[in-house]
């Protein structure tokens, strides 16, 4: 398999797996969006982890698959590969992206994808499809700039060129820069951390946020507005309430 689920702690961990670059071809694509839709519906998964494994994270498309492809194929094939990112940025669970190593156009765009990004110091990020005469076209020309501003992000797509970890912490690419060695660790910890807070009110927060991103302010406040009054109907509220008023903040156990 090019894709793995691996569960632990309540964290899933989607492991890219095909050597020797992880190159994201159709087949891994379409097992991404299947795991990550499981990720989604398992209970016992209550935070996600991407790794590319030790060496890189992903390196972009099959380009040698993709040279095949003529215009109707790739209109045909453009959804899957949005569909297959998309099912991953809609997982209603906190996500990280533990980037090592190279994560070029269809890997930076999956780190994208997450909520967080923990990137080694052996890192390299961009959108190199300019250099093929194309554009990113696996969420790269939407999200990148919600990210890190319209202006970084056309320098980024229009050149193609790849930023290191230091700069790409600098504009906001990434969110964290560890040695390479503890990346998985690091943000496995951060997952698992996550993962024993209260799942209701966690998807709520990412709903809203993102919801708020996508839409105007009136919109994302009725969203906020909504969720906010209808966690009072969760025993996470009660049993968060309960600790804060007996034993002070911080202290309350969701599991």
């Amino acid at each position: 398999m090019t894709v793995t689920l691996e569960v632990a702690e309540g964290v899933g961990t989607l492991r890219l797996d095909r050597p020797p670059m992880n190159a994201l071809d159709v087949g891994t694509q379409d097992r991404l969006k299947e795991l990550a839709e499981e990720a989604t519906r398992r209970a016992d998964v209550r935070a996600v982890v991407i790794y590319g494994g030790e060496k890189v994270f992903a390196a972009g498309a099959d380009i040698k698959e993709m040279q095949h492809m003529d215009h109707a194929a790739m209109i045909v094939r453009s959804r899957g590969l949005q569909d297959a990112f998309t099912a991953v940025a809609r997982i209603p669970k906190p996500v990280v992206a533990a980037v090592t190593g190279y994560a070029l156009g269809g890997g930076c765009e999956l780190a994208l994808c997450a909520d967080f990004r923990i990137a080694g110091d052996n890192a390299k990020l961009g959108q190199p499809e300019i250099q093929l005469g194309l554009i990113p076209g696996a969420g790269g020309t939407q999200r990148l700039p919600r990210l890190v501003g319209p202006s970084k992000a056309k320098d980024l797509i229009f050149t193609g060129r790849m930023v290191k970890a230091d700069e790409a912490l600098a504009i906001g690419l990434v969110d964290r820069v560890v040695p390479a060695a503890d990346v998985y660790t690091e943000a496995h910890a951060w997952a698992a951390r996550l993962a024993r807070g209260p799942a209701i009110a966690l998807r709520a927060a990412k709903e809203a946020v993102d919801t708020g991103l996508e839409t105007d302010l009136e919109t994302g406040l009725a969203v906020e507005r909504n969720w906010f009054a209808g966690l009072f109907a969760t025993e996470d509220r009660e049993r968060g309430m309960r600790s804060f008023v007996e034993e002070g903040p911080g202290k309350a156990k969701f599991l």
